[in-house]
């Protein structure tokens, strides 16, 4: 922090006076106040929002963490609730790996640990689906443990109060360092909260504002008028796009053939409509043979690494038919789209008003 007038501590002094004002409140979240006065908060939680958290926004995790909460309350709750409930509460929350993970770790939790986090950096990280950035969050946010947390929001203050223009990723090292410098020993926990709120409230992506920032004064970016370009991010590789083909079947009855997804691989664990390969050319493979119908639209859906176009194909499901291996038949009463995942919903959605 030699660049600046005021030290280290200052800066982690001036940003905690401004978080115990600020502070955003969170159902996950124990504020300032009350951590004061002594409330601690709960490993579990910090745990499961951290794990939501990832590459998803605060307005969305929002919900499905309260209903997680009040279905499993505590870690050994999760661990003991059947795969299916679980992949069924996160649909439509995307990634599902973190689905997979979030158990495995409850379980180890639950099973090898008697329930209880580890309150150290090196044994969260020895968790499943924990790596640096949750380790570090939870390690400072639960144990209050001076660890270094860097997320998007705090890559993104650090980035402008130092006026790094080196692109992203590579400038990660050396945004950690600059994060490192001014995490303090005191109120760690509630300081990884300040910047990393600081990032979601006033130094944001598009119109910062640095007006009312408690940082605005040593910020180098906003003296050198550099603070919209930054960070600057090394272009990304145009996805590629992906075709395939569902194919949705009821009965008369209103039951519906539906397939649960292998373990590993994308949407692994998740039920879903019946369908091809996801490729440049996929071939088509209804589950059974009939006279399926096609809808003459489409289902378009972006995961991390590629687009994908659904062909949506319609058939009655004949009556007596037995589900081969990996399929299943939902009642209608079973039934729930909200359970799908976001793409399989959105073919339901397509399809439903054109079932019989």
């Amino acid at each position: 922090m030699r660049d600046f007038d005021v030290s280290a501590a200052e800066l982690s002094s001036t940003l905690l006076d401004w978080y115990d004002r600020h502070a955003r409140q969170m159902p996950w979240r124990v504020g300032p106040a009350e951590r004061a006065a002594g409330v601690r908060p709960d490993p579990y939680r910090i745990w499961l929002s951290e794990v939501m958290l990832q590459q998803t926004t605060v307005a969305a995790v929002k919900d499905y963490f309260e209903r997680f909460t009040r279905r499993w309350p505590t870690v050994l709750d999760l661990a003991a609730a059947p795969d299916a409930e679980v992949m069924g509460e996160w649909a439509g929350l995307g990634y599902y790996a973190r689905a997979r993970n979030l158990l495995k770790c409850a379980r180890v939790v639950a099973e090898e640990l008697g329930g209880v986090f580890p309150n150290s950096y090196e044994g969260l990280i020895a968790l499943p689906g924990v790596g640096p950035y949750t380790a570090a969050a939870i390690a400072s946010i639960a144990f209050d443990l001076p660890e270094t947390v860097l997320d998007g929001n705090v890559e993104r203050v650090m980035a402008r109060l130092h006026d790094e223009h080196a692109p992203l990723p590579a400038v990660k090292p050396v945004l950690k360092d600059h994060a490192a410098t001014l995490t303090p020993t005191l109120r760690p926990g509630d300081y990884a909260q300040a910047v990393m709120d600081l990032g979601a409230t006033i130094c944001t992506p598009k119109s910062p504002a640095c007006g009312i920032c408690p940082w605005r004064e040593p910020c180098r970016a906003r003296l050198n008028g550099t603070t919209p370009e930054l960070p600057k991010k090394t272009p990304k590789k145009a996805k590629p796009t992906r075709l395939g083909f569902v194919y949705l079947a009821q009965s008369a009855d209103g039951d519906w053939l539906l397939e649960r997804r292998p373990e590993k691989g994308l949407l692994g664990g998740m039920l879903g409509w019946p369908g091809s390969d996801w490729s440049e050319a996929p071939t088509e493979t209804p589950p059974f043979t009939a006279d399926w119908q096609d809808l003459g639209g489409e289902v378009r859906h972006t995961f991390t690494h590629f687009h994908l176009i659904l062909q949506v194909r319609i058939a009655p499901l004949p009556k007596g038919y037995n589900a081969s291996e990996g399929q299943e038949i939902l009642s209608r009463a079973a039934f729930r789209p909200s359970d799908l995942p976001t793409v399989m919903r959105k073919a339901y959605d397509l399809a439903r008003d054109q079932m019989p």
